[in-house]
């Protein structure tokens, strides 16, 4: 299990992994995050960081494809929209790593969406 972890005890569920895997993904994103009211409420940005091959393949609607190899130089222009931002990729991995460059570099309000098709459906 991971350090930190406050689930219940594996032999009070039926699946002893299934509260490692939650802590898994509240490290990796973050705690319930309502990512639709950060976008209707907040104006926040979805920003993709795949490759423009694969954002040409699929992407969410209105979002901005800044790849990842690419992401740093982009950092002031985030910096100076002064609204949320919303990292998304293919599986959150490239997401994350843009998440913590936004918060790296001062950006409190940034977020890791994760894989953009279940943000897509997050958003609905």
């Amino acid at each position: 299990c991971l350090p930190n972890c406050n689930s219940v005890s594996a032999e009070s569920t039926k699946d002893p992994n299934s509260h490692c895997m939650s802590s898994l993904f509240g490290a990796m994103f973050g705690p319930g995050t309502d990512f639709k009211a950060l976008v209707t409420e907040k104006d926040a940005m979805i920003v993709d960081v795949r490759t423009p091959q694969e954002y040409q393949q699929g992407h969410i609607a209105g979002s901005k494809n800044l790849p990842l190899n690419e992401f740093e130089k982009h950092i002031p222009e985030l910096q100076a929209a002064g609204v949320p931002i919303i990292a998304c990729c293919a599986s959150g991995m490239r997401s994350g790593s843009a998440t913590r460059s936004l918060k790296a570099a001062g950006i409190t309000e940034a977020y890791n969406g994760g894989g953009w098709a279940s943000l897509q459906r997050a958003l609905k």
